[in-house]
């Protein structure tokens, strides 16, 4: 355990209330929730693993594998939805051989399933890291991979 986890966790040592703030706070410093951190908040809260995991799977922000070295997040609010969501889906599937909720192999990639980006007059959209790719088609996509795999 590195020390700056350890000094969250001692920070909420005993703590009986809501521990999504504490996971959230483990994920944003470790880039995900590894089952020995579940462990050690569960000790720390002096809740079951079982409570915590259950909060934890629970809520569709919380990753349990380590992510990509890029983030893909595919919007499917209502316009992207309407625009070819699914078809941007089916690419990132084709081409990475992956689907929302998973890393490559390679660790370079990481699908996610977004409610809605905000971009709704550029639909369909994806956001790779923290740059929003709209209007795409399947060959734009792939256009935009490849500049991201060089």
């Amino acid at each position: 355990m590195d020390q700056a986890f350890e000094r969250l966790l001692e920070s909420w040592r005993g703590t009986r209330g809501n521990v999504i703030p504490l996971l959230q706070k483990t994920q944003e410093l470790r880039g995900f929730l590894s089952q020995e951190d579940l462990r050690a908040i569960a000790r720390a809260t002096g809740r079951s693993p079982a409570q915590i995991y259950g909060v934890a799977t629970f809520y569709a922000q919380f990753r349990f594998h380590p992510p990509g070295r890029h983030t893909l997040k595919v919007c499917h609010g209502t316009a992207c939805h309407v625009n070819g969501a699914e078809m941007l889906d089916t690419t990132l599937k084709m081409e990475l051989g992956i689907e929302a909720g998973q890393t490559t192999s390679d660790g370079e990639f990481s699908i996610e399933r977004v409610a809605c980006l905000g971009c709704c007059s550029l639909a369909p959209v994806v956001m790779l890291d923290a740059e929003v790719h709209g209007r795409l088609t399947g060959d734009k996509l792939k256009k935009v991979l490849r500049k991201a795999k060089q």
